[in-house]
């Protein structure tokens, strides 16, 4: 039982980091492969900038080494984030999901550190 939850535990882990890696990768087309204009950008936009994309690639890259820190980094900028686009940019949730498909991985983080957790109360 102990060896096939480290098995779906690894399962998990590798599939959260391999997801998050392609979300990023995205994430960086979206941001470098358009003309960015800097002097247009206001600075609601700056915070949102700030809180997605940067914030969840933080996220990700932190979860490598801390799965749970990072989920959690990774889905409390995406929930500040949503804050900033429906409070202060006045734009619909509706149209704001697709910023949840680039934050999945975060779940997965979160998922692998509570069955390590759980892995680790049965061993002790």
């Amino acid at each position: 039982m102990l060896d096939r939850n480290l098995l779906l535990q690894g399962i998990i882990r590798w599939t959260a980091r391999i997801t998050g890696v392609i979300s990023t990768l995205i994430l960086s087309l979206f941001v470098i492969g358009e003309p960015f204009p800097v002097a247009k950008i206001t600075a609601v936009e700056w915070l949102g900038l700030l809180l997605f994309p940067v914030g969840v690639v933080i996220g990700f890259a932190i979860a490598w080494w801390r799965e749970g820190l990072g989920g959690s980094i990774t889905i409390g900028s995406l929930l500040a984030f949503y804050v900033v686009f429906t409070l202060l940019m006045h734009e619909p949730l509706s149209d704001g999901v697709w910023f949840l498909v680039f934050a999945l991985p975060a779940f997965l983080f979160l998922l692998s550190a509570l069955l390590r957790r759980s892995q680790r109360m049965v061993t002790t």
